[in-house]
């Protein structure tokens, strides 16, 4: 394999690695947030307890995830030094407000929930939970709004074969960064969801800490289920903004050959060798939800150069796999619900086993959607302003990056196991002793103080 080949396989690996953490980390910092409500509420050992739990494996995700994430930065200076020359501009301004508005504020504030809970109000400490956890939201923003600028460019002009920054805000606000922001935090908040749901359902299955496992799980489905059933919509608005912005990634979507109206929609298929889809679709499906109407005309993969159009199988199929998940991750929540709406949740050990599978499951179709945005705008690494091909380190030898790529995956493969053992480690440990936790020094009012008292371990509000 050549150097472009090798540099875009270490790049996707890279970020294929980074993004196991990122879910777990914004899921599991949605979940800080609602027990340390609760504990603010109550002033409970138990619901404190549960609220540690939940940093502690928050804080052990977090930590590997900005380790694998400069890495990813340390690659467009070695493996995409003609890209980097050419976006330096415009990506200065996101990357730069990422580390310093995001990080930062995120980095700062886990400090307070490590080392400040004796230290400061129950007021503070609950305000910085939902600090940490926006600073994670806005660190995807600002990524997200790099990204997205590759694939609707605005607020700019190109001079001397850069692209520079003409407007910041039309920059930032690119007509893709709405849906495409929307779209990826609801995902990784899904994937969160299933972090959640499956240590609640080892707990079920190990008959131990079943309070704190019930409402961690009911937490879990709920939140889970709004997500899920909203996503087809969501992901609609997004499919609306590829078909006006990027129409041939629309087309490699559904293996549309010719511009044509009546275009169907596969639930599933294969793309021939001579370019036709064997598989089960919906007559003039894509035209009706473009345009809502079956004479809706659907740009096709010919009205471009062979040249121009993305490796189509690739992107039909992880596009379509994406979808497939997405809808049984919906009708898994469904059931959830509803089995925890007739008190049968917690008895249900095939619902745990199937939450507890659907983990990996969430993980595999968010990076199946970043293989169909990422493989769906080849041959551009900046749509229609820059070719891959010509993003790529001129000085950098294949046999170079072999050496690098063999070295992250011996380095990840390190720190995916330490990570692992640490965060199953804490989940067999399992929450605090509630009965040894004194409250140091914060005392709720009235009869919740009683309570807190008299609660013995693993009882809840």
């Amino acid at each position: 394999m050549d150097a472009e080949t090798l540099a875009r396989i270490q790049f996707a690996f890279t970020i294929g690695y980074h993004f196991i953490f990122v879910p777990i980390s914004i899921g599991v910092g949605l979940m800080v947030v609602l027990f340390e409500r609760r504990h603010y509420r109550s002033a409970i050992p138990a619901d404190r307890a549960a609220s540690d739990f939940w940093i502690k494996l928050f804080t052990a995700t977090f930590a590997i995830g900005v380790a694998t994430g400069i890495t990813m930065e340390f690659a467009f200076g070695t493996n995409w030094a003609g890209y980097s020359r050419f976006v330096g501009n415009i990506f200065g301004a996101p990357l730069a407000a990422e580390g310093l508005v995001a990080f930062f504020l995120e980095s700062t504030f886990l400090g307070i929930l490590l080392f400040g809970r004796k230290r400061v109000s129950r007021r503070f400490y609950y305000v910085s939970a939902w600090l940490v956890w926006i600073g994670s939201l806005l660190s995807a923003l600002w990524i997200l709004i790099a990204n997205s600028w590759m694939h609707t460019p605005a607020g700019y002009r190109v001079e001397g074969g850069k692209a520079i920054l003409t407007s910041f805000w039309a920059a930032a606000l690119n007509p893709s960064i709405g849906p495409r922001y929307v779209h990826t935090v609801v995902a990784t908040l899904i994937a969160g969801c299933f972090v959640v749901a499956a240590v609640a359902g080892y707990y079920f299955l190990k008959r131990r800490d079943t309070a704190f496992a019930r409402q961690a799980m009911t937490y879990a489905v709920v939140v889970g289920v709004v997500l899920s059933v909203a996503m087809p919509f969501i992901g609609h608005w997004h499919a609306l903004v590829v078909a006006e912005h990027q129409p041939i990634k629309m087309a490699a979507f559904e293996n549309v050959g010719d511009t044509q109206k009546n275009a169907p929609l596969y639930l599933f298929g294969w793309v021939r060798s001579d370019g036709e889809t064997v598989g089960l679709a919906i007559p003039s499906g894509l035209s009706l939800m473009l345009g809502l109407s079956p004479g809706h005309e659907v740009t096709g993969l010919n009205s471009v150069a062979a040249g121009d159009r993305p490796p189509v199988q690739i992107v039909f199929q992880s596009y379509h796999l994406m979808i497939a998940l997405g809808f049984f991750f919906a009708l898994v929540f469904l059931v959830a619900v509803a089995l925890r709406i007739r008190g049968r949740l917690e008895k249900a050990r095939w619902m745990h086993w199937v939450l507890i599978g659907c983990l990996p499951l969430s993980l595999l179709a968010i990076n199946m959607g970043w293989t169909t945005t990422e493989v769906g705008r080849q041959p551009w690494v900046v749509q229609g302003l820059m070719r891959t091909s010509d993003g790529v380190s001129p000085t950098v030898s294949a046999g170079e990056i072999w050496a690098t790529l063999g070295i992250f995956a011996l380095v990840y493969l390190v720190l995916f196991i330490a990570w692992l053992r640490i965060f199953l480690g804490i989940i067999k440990k399992g929450p605090d002793d509630v009965t040894r936790m004194p409250e140091a020094g914060h005392t709720a009012p009235g009869p919740v103080a009683t309570d807190a008292v008299a609660a013995p371990a693993g009882t809840e509000r």
